[in-house]
């Protein structure tokens, strides 16, 4: 499995629809190399859905006992703002598998707010709009695709004004967010198949580098710095064989990131 994951990932452009069901058996094994994938620059990343499929085949996640409420109050930092929307558009998936209509209503407004407050609103109107419609009848599948195309507009807008380095935050925020769910989802049913799925050695070295290449008025940012450390934290537990102490051990550090995502001003 040399080829990273990207969990979920629930970054930028990481957001798909799932398409397909899952009534079939759990597998005998989880070859991420033959996933539907997207790309990440020069990273190879499995779809989200395809990953929520296999953590349904393995178990019955209690997925309505992974939400949170983040915390969006505060819209004065750029930087946070960027790794805050990665990171409530993570929320929307999980809050889909949860099939939480109200959630997931009250997710696409966070995502409007946040867009509005980097500057990039227009680009994702109508879609929070879908989201809600869509949410309020039901239709998940939809809701998906929705969520992946507001932040694939939000990339393309944020590119369009020069913030490329904040359409790399958005991707990151919700890797963090996506990699405590799962982390979380996996050590209250571990097994080798799903500790396999953070396996993403690639991806943790492509944030780390992109945060490394940031502008120096962005690398030095107070919050970015918490999140390279714990990113150095989590690469030797990534890079060795998962065990149920390093699924532990990485769901605590991405939670405290993302506490300090929420919790900064």
């Amino acid at each position: 499995m040399n080829r990273s994951l990207g969990l979920i990932v629930f970054a930028t452009n990481l957001f798909c629809a799932a398409t397909t069901g899952f009534a079939a058996g759990p597998p005998k094994y989880i070859d991420l190399t033959k996933f539907p994938a997207t790309q990440l620059d020069d990273v190879v990343v499995p779809l989200p859905s395809e990953v929520f499929n296999v953590l349904d085949k393995l178990g019955t996640p209690n997925w309505q006992g992974e939400l949170r409420d983040p915390i969006i109050k505060n819209h004065r930092e750029r930087t946070r703002i960027a790794l805050l929307l990665g990171a409530v558009v993570a929320e929307g998936f999980v809050a889909v598998e949860a099939a939480d209509k109200d959630q997931v209503k009250q997710i696409g407004r966070q995502v409007l707010e946040l867009a509005r407050a980097i500057g990039v609103e227009s680009a994702v109107l109508s879609r929070t709009n879908r989201i809600m419609v869509k949410a309020d009848s039901g239709d998940w599948v939809s809701v998906r695709r929705e969520l992946d195309g507001a932040l694939a507009d939000v990339k393309n807008a944020m590119v369009e004004l020069k913030d490329a380095q904040l359409a790399y935050l958005v991707s990151l925020g919700g890797w963090l967010r996506g990699t405590e769910v799962l982390t979380s989802v996996v050590q209250k049913s571990y097994s080798s198949d799903g500790a396999d799925l953070l396996n993403q050695p690639d991806l943790l070295k492509y944030f780390q580098q992109r945060l490394a290449g940031m502008p120096p008025r962005m690398r030095d940012n107070q919050l970015v710095n918490e999140i390279k450390r714990g990113l150095n934290d989590i690469s030797p537990l990534i890079n060795q064989k998962m065990t149920p102490a390093s699924v532990k051990r990485i769901n605590e550090i991405t939670g405290q990131m993302v506490k300090a995502i929420d919790s900064h001003a």
